[in-house]
């Protein structure tokens, strides 16, 4: 056996070998692959081998489509079948909302070239005649859909990787995991230690038992699942093609021909997770025991829904652990923390994703960063509060939701409330309805009166539209305060740490006493942070931007940490207010003897405020006069207080999450993850004002932005405005001109403000012109919408730069 090599894959079954067939494929030929048992042991060898590309999150979506066509090229390299079978496949849909979910996301296909479309009962009758159409009222229908072979797929892409010079060692478990200073990995095994550069945990059921060996946790955990492989079927068997994939929701059940038959699987309403404690090691090609009571009652529900279920025979059933992250999403990436330690886990759907999957890794292993975005999948999406209390209730959820209707709004209750901040008690009692953002409770609106206390998920306007139009006026006629707990905050000190933020970031670093506003690049060019940095001293900065970002802008910090600076996360332990509104100033000049009048836009001042030292920034996501104003968690409360004190007289109402995003709208302001993402570069977006070209230094990702601003974008961020009655842009709706699909929304949603539906879209370079039109597409409504030139609201700046 091999005792050096570039990269360790830990873990056989269809992503460690896509991994590994990928880092082949772009270049790094000295790998190796070790699996304790044989490939395909765990999950992959029984797993019911379903393909398709439809999924909430577009990069997913995409990732998946590039994983169904990569498997003819696998074939083609290798002579190894695939077993693929293209049947394409319909999701049908009982209800109002769960038919407004299959618009939305055919909306979404139209502008990602992906071929499906929306079909009647009756076209689903004549496509799948096994169904019984009784109260469906539509579907969606995938092309693309289809089943393969698992084992021969997985042994295609092991075959693949041999043939460019990869290492596999069958029978060979890892012990141990162990980083030298260097940053380079010894990895115990049975058979002996290699040295490698890198290490992949590729460990699928064992993922958290790989990853406690390299001393972090995991948030993966296996669930028990049931599908049925049937007896012969003449309704099947007699046909001239085979019968398409066919989801049913409302009865939990995917289905699809298996041979002369049919399979059939449930994701059934009482899940149990398996190995609570850990999985066994001696687990292997193994099977659990049935337990088919717990889906009777889908079972029930699928003889109705295909009644030839009912005639049918059962030839076996498949009872297996598969993993599960807590929202179902992949683990992918650089573990935050480790040197040269990477994550390929959780990834359920293996042969929708596990190609993309692969791909995603060895970019960024071997070229530092992948060709989109991946905050969906990667596996800094959770911080360090994360842990098996939180994931294991999370994973049931997400696991018996998993054909439940994906509302745009909802907040799911399982693992709630989670991590609070000193003002959660007082919030609460004001009506607070809560959200949840990276594991932290967030007031999203607050209800008065009888207001029910949650929002109704749905895809048009939910019961928050009144709440939040209250919010908003109370902000834009007099003040509103907010907690600024939801951003990520981090400190930068040493004698190089303005030399370091010029290099790291690519906007300009203020004089002490100042703000500026900044977006961090990828050498690529692309937006990776979107920043406010202040300036409190010439070794001391403050760092502001998304809360749920910070274990990914930290991770890059640290891994572009030079000597004379410390970067900090105080995201948790500086927390605080955000008051804006015309009367903002007011009630700050009664809190303080500090003189606030010639406190400029974009000033950052240290102040005591009642008893509470804070910092205190002019600035606000509002668009409007504000100021956000920091403490230490501990005085909070009492800083709560003073400024809830001296707002009463000017009618200080508290406002949500739902108002701030109305708020921004109304300024054209972009929002992270949304506007600004890896998939976008600053030209495109409009940050590009914010890039310090005229500074000396060499900023990451400069060679890409001048390169940018001399071409200029193909395409630009542009604000409309709607003709819409129900429903409000929520992302991705395409964008038409001249009956095509030219670009797509980026986010959107109501001005209660201006009375006006407004939304981001990409357009054209080329067609952007005075009083553009377009339509654009909400739930399969064309609704007219009219480009919008300059803010409506404070249009030349003067109320909030004032």
């Amino acid at each position: 056996m091999k005792t050096t090599t570039r990269v360790v894959v830990i873990g056989g079954g269809v992503v460690g070998c896509s991994v590994l067939y990928h880092l082949t494929k772009l270049g790094w030929t000295d790998v190796m692959l070790l699996e304790r048992s044989e490939l395909t042991a765990g999950s992959t060898w029984h797993a019911a081998g379903g393909f398709h590309t439809i999924n909430g999150d577009t990069n997913m979506a995409a990732l998946q489509g590039y994983t169904i066509k990569l498997y003819k090229e696998l074939e083609e390299i290798t002579g190894q079948s695939c077993g693929l079978h293209h049947s394409g496949g319909i999701t049908m849909a009982d209800s109002q909302d769960r038919f407004d979910q299959l618009l939305a996301e055919r909306a979404k296909h139209r502008h990602m070239g992906l071929d499906t479309h929306i079909v009647t009962p009756e076209e689903i009758k004549k496509i799948a005649p096994i169904t019984n159409i009784e109260g469906i009222i539509g579907g969606l229908y995938d092309p693309l859909d289809g089943h393969l072979d698992p084992s021969g797929t997985t042994y295609a892409y092991a075959k693949a990787a041999r043939l460019a010079g990869a290492t596999i060692e069958t029978h060979c478990m890892v012990k141990e995991t162990n980083p030298r200073p260097d940053g380079t990995w010894d990895v115990v095994t049975d058979k002996g230690t290699i040295h490698a550069e890198h290490v992949v945990n590729a460990g699928g059921l064992w993922a958290r038992e790989v990853a406690q060996m390299a001393g972090y946790y995991a948030p993966l955990h296996p669930m028990e699942h049931h599908y049925l492989v049937t007896d012969d079927i003449p309704e099947i068997y007699e046909r001239d093609t085979e019968h398409p994939h066919v989801v049913d929701p409302a009865g939990e059940s995917y289905l699809r021909q298996e041979g002369r038959g049919i399979c059939i699987g449930f994701y059934e309403r009482k899940p149990k997770p398996w190995a609570v404690d850990g999985t066994p090691w001696d687990f292997a090609m193994e099977l659990l025991p049935d337990d088919l009571d717990k889906i009777g009652d889908s079972i029930e529900f699928a003889y109705r829904r295909f009644p030839v279920l009912a005639e049918a025979g059962v030839k076996r059933v498949i009872h297996g652990p598969f993993t599960f992250a807590p929202d179902g999403n992949p683990l992918v990436g650089p573990v935050p923390g480790l040197r040269n330690y990477w994550s390929a886990c959780g990834v359920m759907a293996g042969f929708s994703q596990g190609g993309g999957v692969g791909l995603m890794l060895a970019q960024w292993m071997i070229e530092g960063e992948c060709e989109r975005d991946t905050s969906s999948f990667d596996v800094a999406r959770y911080g360090n509060w994360i842990n098996s209390g939180y994931t294991r209730p999370k994973v049931i959820e997400n696991y018996m939701t998993r054909f439940s209707v994906a509302y745009p709004n909802e907040e799911k209750p399982a693992a709630r409330p989670g991590r609070r901040t000193p003002m959660w008690d007082t919030f609460d009692k004001m009506g607070a309805v809560w959200g949840h953002y990276y594991g932290l409770e967030v007031p999203n609106y607050f209800a008065q009166g009888d207001e029910p206390r949650y929002e109704t998920p749905t895809f048009r306007r939910s019961n928050a539209f009144g709440p939040t139009g209250r919010e908003v006026a109370g902000v834009r006629n007099g003040v509103g305060i907010n907690e600024i707990h939801n951003f990520g905050k981090y400190l930068v000190t040493g004698p190089k740490a303005r030399e370091w933020l010029d290099w790291i970031m690519a906007g300009r670093v203020p004089q002490q006493g100042r703000i500026s506003l900044t977006p961090m690049l990828a050498p690529s060019g692309r937006i990776i942070g979107d920043f406010t940095i202040s300036c409190l001293g010439e070794e001391e900065f403050r760092l502001t931007a998304s809360y749920g970002a910070q274990a990914y802008h930290l991770r890059w910090f640290i891994d572009h940490l030079n000597d004379g600076v410390q970067v900090t996360n105080i995201s948790d332990k500086s927390n605080g207010f955000q008051i804006a509104g015309p009367k903002a100033r007011d009630v700050l000049a009664a809190c303080t003897r500090s003189d606030v009048s010639d406190m400029k836009f974009l000033d950052v001042r240290r102040m005591i405020i009642g008893q509470a030292d804070c910092i205190v920034q002019r600035v606000s996501y509002t668009g409007d006069l504000g100021y956000e104003i920091y403490c230490d968690p501990l005085d909070q409360r009492t800083l709560w207080d003073v400024l809830w004190g001296a707002g009463q007289p000017h009618g200080m109402v508290p406002f949500g999450m739902r108002a701030m995003m109305s708020l921004r709208l109304d300024r054209h302001f972009g929002s992270w993850l949304n506007e600004f993402s890896p998939d976008y570069t600053p030209a495109e977006t409009g940050l590009d004002k914010f890039i310090s070209f005229k500074k000396s230094a060499d900023f990451i990702g400069r060679a890409a932005a001048e390169k940018a601003r001399d071409e200029g974008p193909a395409r630009q961020l542009c604000m409309f405005e709607i003709d819409t009655e129900k429903a409000d842009v929520r992302g991705y709706e395409p964008l038409w001109i001249g009956g095509e699909v030219v670009g797509y929304c980026t986010s959107g949603g109501y001005s209660h403000h201006l009375g006006k539906s407004m939304a981001h879209a990409f357009v054209p370079t080329e067609l952007i012109a005075p009083g553009l039109t377009a339509e654009i597409e909400i739930l399969g409504d064309m609704c007219p919408a009219r480009i919008i030139e300059t803010p409506l609201f404070d249009t030349d700046g003067a109320r909030m730069r004032g």
